[in-house]
């Protein structure tokens, strides 16, 4: 799927396939409409390694910015690069009120850093994160979340190799300069088994202790309810 600025033609996919994306502002997968791009003769002339390319969104019609490698500048098209980066971000999303308030606080932080493409700043904040979810699991917490988080690569199907700077996040203890460096498939990878974790040990808990309270509440009513008044 070539993506191409042309001389007299301007944005052209040659693909027949949608361009889609979840929007970060309405939070919908939506199909993206071009909305604005630069001039091809002053990026011919400059040759910036990088271009900028604003998209409407389908469903809300909110101005989507999106930056483009450029790939190679021919005389009459400028190629980009298939891949490229969301400005802005979709906020991720999660049941933060069965969260420890300590924990909450640190991965809140962690997923604003994630939504803002700073992925080294949010492999920091995902470990001070873990670490505190550890602390609050008790004895053997890391212990507990070591199993989920192995669980969780086996599930995914994730070869060790690849699932090595994971767990050096969420499990090496020492200095900050320990940590890997993670690229954005990485942080991604990251998100997502730390997410599940949290999913594990607190929000699948904290769900089914409440729904069990409120099944207990309507038999105690419904028991009431049938007793013979005097």
């Amino acid at each position: 799927m070539a993506i191409v600025i042309e001389r007299n033609k301007g944005l052209q996919r040659r693909s027949e396939e949608q361009f889609g994306l979840e929007c970060p502002y309405c939070g919908i997968y939506s199909h993206m409409t071009p909305q604005s791009v630069p001039e091809f003769d002053q990026l011919h002339e400059d040759q910036p390694k990088h271009v900028g390319l604003v998209y409407q969104c389908d469903a809300c019609l909110a101005p989507v910015f999106l930056r483009f490698g450029v790939k190679q500048y021919f005389e009459n098209a400028i190629e980009l690069n298939r891949n490229f980066i969301e400005l802005e971000r979709p906020k991720e999303r999660f049941a933060f009120s069965y969260l420890p308030q300590h924990t909450e606080t640190l991965f809140r932080e962690a997923l604003s850093c994630y939504s803002n493409n700073n992925f080294n700043a949010f492999a920091s904040m995902c470990r001070r994160a873990a670490n505190s979810s550890f602390a609050a699991m008790g004895e053997n917490g890391k212990m507990r979340a070591f199993d989920e988080v192995m669980v969780a690569q086996n599930i995914a199907e994730i070869d060790d190799r690849s699932f090595d700077p994971i767990k050096r996040v969420l499990f090496n203890s020492g200095e900050e300069d320990s940590l890997p460096l993670l690229n954005h498939a990485q942080a991604g990878i990251l998100l997502e088994v730390l997410k599940d974790l949290f999913y594990q040990c607190f929000v699948r808990r904290g769900k089914l202790t409440r729904a069990i309270k409120v099944r207990r509440f309507f038999v105690r009513e419904g028991n009431n309810s049938l007793r013979p008044s005097a």
